[in-house]
């Protein structure tokens, strides 16, 4: 297979070696077995729709989610940069309900009860489970930062590391920077939710400055020894197209910020005041996993089954997406988590029907980047089921980066986009 068929194979959405490994699966599922399902993301939406497809419609999904719509963290940076709305990368999800069948519930949820099998939510309800699939994201490790922990302080020093409304206030905020000003992002120790994302960031970022502020400079403070993801193609980005523009500072860790001033503070070095400080704080799995006791990776993240996304420490409560301990070369994206959907989607029926789950289950994944506001660079990669280590295992010579930046990989990234949100949602 040629690498352009390859890469739009996988941003297509195909998952678990393509959906003909799933059939069978329509049949599977008690009729009144109930799923409930938290966080309507790419692992939760995913899974709420496909459960319901692979039972057959038989069994009852109803998915907790406290948006209204789902907005899409792939893409959105091109929101910062200007040539997108938030509109643009918003999905309502209607057709959840109306094509598939899922109850969706606009709430939170307080707690869980794995002995009684219930869900309890934050405006008083009960909902019961045979199964429950969680999917709660990220969320911050405030305490890592002391600075940060009013909220008048997040709302000056912002993240925007959820898709939504600081995504359109990180824009207004480079909107009101004065020319010549500096904007000084900061990246946390790995991992983190979508490895590429901070540099792409950048790019955009100065993309906007080269057009709107020319005098205007990126500064990027990481955590890490280096960069995370698509190093060369990133380096050669910032010289072809921000020369003198990006400057890129590894082994910088952030651990306060003076969000009143908008200055940083490092563990080793000096000081540093931006005209816009975006500060991307440490991660972990999302609070009702940790609450629930899920979090059983340093406190940190969920480690599971990943031939059912079934829990290692709670029985009958699946977690899918960023929240869980990655397996090798995994990375925390929206294509994997949606993959992770479909899995789980597969498991859960199976194991309602008393039957067992796809023994060699293979995940695809593929991350696009842009670098200026037209062209783009990707990263992908299958993943496979290895039955002797119990984890997932990239599969050799499988996917690989992009040779060049080009105007031809936007339209596969824009299109990947179109047919992972149809996947997640339609």
């Amino acid at each position: 297979m040629k690498r352009r068929q390859f890469v739009q194979t996988l941003g297509a959405g195909s998952a678990v070696a393509g959906l003909g490994l799933l059939g069978g699966c329509a049949s599977m599922g008690g009729s009144g077995a109930k799923v409930v399902v938290v966080g309507g993301g790419y692992g939760g939406a995913t899974a709420a729709k496909y459960v319901r497809m692979f039972s057959d419609y038989g069994i009852q999904v109803t998915l907790i989610e406290p948006n209204e719509a789902f907005i899409s963290c792939p893409i959105s940076n091109l929101v910062i940069q200007g040539s997108k709305t938030i509109a643009e990368v918003t999905t309502p999800y209607d057709n959840l309900t109306k094509r598939h069948g899922v109850k969706v519930v606009r709430d939170m949820v307080a707690s869980i009860d794995p002995e009684k099998r219930m869900v309890k939510l934050a405006s008083g309800g009960e909902l019961p489970y045979d199964r429950l699939i969680l999917s709660p994201g990220i969320d911050f490790m405030w305490d890592t930062l002391p600075g940060m922990a009013s909220q008048a302080a997040k709302d000056n020093v912002l993240h925007a590391w959820k898709a939504g409304a600081q995504t359109v206030a990180l824009r207004k905020q480079l909107e009101a920077l004065p020319d010549g000003g500096v904007y000084a992002l900061s990246i946390p120790l790995a991992p983190y939710r979508c490895p590429p994302g901070p540099y792409e960031r950048a790019c955009m970022v100065a993309n906007y400055f080269k057009k709107a502020k020319p005098k205007s400079k990126v500064v990027i403070f990481d955590a890490n020894d280096d960069i995370q993801s698509k190093k060369g193609l990133f380096m050669k980005a910032w010289k072809d197209h921000y020369d003198g523009m990006i400057e890129y500072r590894p082994k910088h860790k952030v651990v306060d910020v003076d969000a009143a001033t908008n200055t940083l503070k490092f563990e080793f070095n000096d000081d540093f005041k931006a005209g816009v400080a975006n500060v991307v704080p440490n991660m972990r799995a999302g609070a009702i996993a940790v609450s629930t006791g899920l979090a059983t990776a340093n406190n940190r993240w969920c480690e599971v089954d990943f031939l059912t996304f079934e829990s290692k420490a709670r029985k009958n409560i699946h977690v899918l997406g960023d929240s869980i301990q990655i397996a090798p070369g995994m990375p925390k994206s929206g294509h994997m988590a949606n993959q992770h959907g479909k899995t789980c989607a597969a498991a859960v029926v199976a194991l309602l029907a008393g039957k067992e789950p796809l023994a060699l289950p293979i995940y695809a994944n593929t991350c696009y980047s842009f670098v200026t506001d037209e062209d783009v660079v990707h990263v992908a990669s299958v993943h496979r089921y290895d039955a002797e280590k119990k984890t997932m295992l990239t599969v050799p010579g499988s996917g690989g980066v992009s040779t060049a930046a080009s105007e031809l990989e936007g339209r596969y990234a824009h299109a990947w986009a179109r047919n992972i949100w149809a996947d997640t949602l339609a």
